[in-house]
């Protein structure tokens, strides 16, 4: 079992920052890729960024590419988000997600992904 806890969500304006975190713990997350999802209410949950196993590849989806970027330290089992020039567009809560494959590679849909956190609401006012 793997529990993941995110945390760093918040209010904040827009072209503002916010770094969120998600801490694992149960196993180690060392061999897995994880990723970031969000999601508003009455739509689908999206995907918005992965990170390989080793930290040495990544994917963002188009909408957040050169504003958001994910990086992980396995040694504190965390993996973050940091989020730049954030827009009303990116309210959402945020989800950090393990893919227990070990060494696998990058993959973007949500049913990829075995363990969720409870999620991080992030809110940013135009």
């Amino acid at each position: 079992q793997v529990q993941l806890v995110e945390s760093g969500g918040g209010l904040v304006q827009a072209g503002g920052s916010l770094r969120l975190s998600c801490a694992a713990s149960g196993r180690t997350i060392s061999n897995y890729t994880m990723a970031w999802f969000r999601q508003v209410p009455g739509k689908e949950r999206e995907f918005v960024t992965c990170i390989s196993w080793s930290g040495s590849s990544t994917y963002y989806r188009e909408s957040v590419k050169g504003r958001f970027f994910v990086s992980r330290d396995n040694g504190k089992n965390t993996v973050y988000l940091q989020m730049n020039n954030l827009k009303f567009e990116d309210t959402a809560v945020y989800y950090c997600a393990a893919r227990v494959h070990p060494f696998g590679g990058l993959v973007t849909g949500r049913v990829d992904y075995n363990y969720w956190g409870q999620g991080t609401q992030v809110t940013v006012s135009s």
